[in-house]
C-alpha cells in the first residue's frame, strides 16, 4: 500500500511545490513508483513536472465527474505520474461546500489508486481551506517545508493547529513526516539561527537534509523538468536526492 504524504505550509514561497515535484522525481529515481497530486489551483506542480493535461483534472475527480484512475497522466520521468490541476480547481473549494462528506472527497478518490504506488505526494495550496483539509484527511503524514528566513515560524502554529484538528476529528492516523528547511544560505548568521530555532521548535522532526538556495532549482520548472533531470549534478539535485533517501529511511526502507 502506498504511503500518502501531504506537503503543506499556508505561507507561500517556502519551496512547497519545488519540494513536491523534486522529491517525487528523486523517489522515482530510487526505484519507487510515485504519484504527484497537484492540489494547488495554480497548477505549478503539474507544469513543473512536465505533465500535460489531456482530459480530466483533480477538479473533476473531487466533484465525482471523473475517476482518479482515468485522470492520472504519465510524465517523461520514469516511474513518476501526476494527477494534474489547473485554475478550475479554485472553484472546487466553493462547489464542495454543499457536498456530503466534503472533507473526505480526496481520500475516497484515492482508494482505488494508492495500491498502485509506493509513494503518493500531494502538493497543497498555500492556505488552510477545504483543499488542504482534503489532503490532510487523505494523507498518512504531512511534510512541512519552512524557508530559512526571519519570519520562518510565522503561521506554523496555525498549520499545526489545523493538523491537530484533522487528526482529532477526521484522520486519527495523521502524523508529521518531518520538517524540511529550504532556501538556506549557510553563509549568513540568520540562516543558521533559523535552523537552530526550527530544530528547537520541532524537536526530532527536522530532516537532516537542508535545501540550499540554488539558481538551477529556480530554472528547472521553466523547462518542465524536475531538478534531477534538468541539472543532475547541481546542489539542488543532490539535496533532493538526499531528502528522498532520508524519507525512505524514515519509513524503514532500504536506501540505495
Amino acid at each position: 500500500m502506498g504511503k500518502i504524504i501531504a506537503i503543506t505550509n499556508q505561507k507561500g514561497g517556502v519551496g512547497k511545490t519545488t519540494t513536491a515535484v523534486n522529491l517525487s522525481a528523486c523517489l522515482a529515481e530510487l526505484g519507487k513508483k510515485t504519484l504527484l497530486i497537484d492540489a494547488d489551483p495554480q497548477g505549478n506542480a503539474s507544469s513543473g513536472a512536465g505533465a500535460k493535461i489531456q482530459g480530466a483534472t483533480l477538479y473533476e475527480v473531487l466533484l465525482g465527474i471523473a475517476t482518479a484512475q482515468n485522470s492520472v497522466v504519465q510524465t517523461d520521468t520514469s516511474g513518476m505520474s501526476v494527477l494534474p490541476s489547473d485554475i478550475r480547481l479554485a472553484a472546487a473549494e466553493v462547489e464542495m461546500v454543499g457536498l456530503e462528506r466534503r472533507e473526505y472527497r480526496l481520500r475516497a478518490a484515492l482508494r482505488e489508486l494508492k495500491e498502485q504506488y509506493d509513494y503518493v505526494l500531494i502538493d497543497c495550496p498555500p492556505s488552510l481551506g477545504l483543499l488542504t483539509i482534503n489532503a490532510l484527511t487523505a494523507a498518512n503524514s504531512v511534510l512541512i517545508p519552512i524557508q530559512c528566513e526571519y519570519y520562518a515560524l510565522e503561521g506554523v502554529r496555525s498549520l499545526m493547529d489545523t493538523v491537530t484538528r484533522v487528526k482529532r476529528g477526521l484522520n486519527p492516523a495523521l502524523e508529521v513526516e518531518g520538517v524540511l528547511l529550504t532556501m538556506l544560505d549557510g553563509r549568513t548568521n540568520l540562516g543558521l539561527q533559523v535552523v537552530a530555532q526550527v530544530k528547537k521548535h520541532f524537536k526530532g522532526k527536522v530532516f537532516a537534509t537542508t535545501v540550499p538556495r540554488n539558481v538551477r532549482l529556480g530554472e528547472a520548472p521553466s523547462h518542465a523538468l524536475p531538478i534531477n533531470r534538468y541539472d543532475p549534478r547541481s546542489t539542488g539535485a543532490e539535496a533532493y536526492r538526499s531528502l528522498a533517501r532520508e524519507v525512505l529511511a524514515r519509513n524503514g526502507e532500504r536506501v540505495k
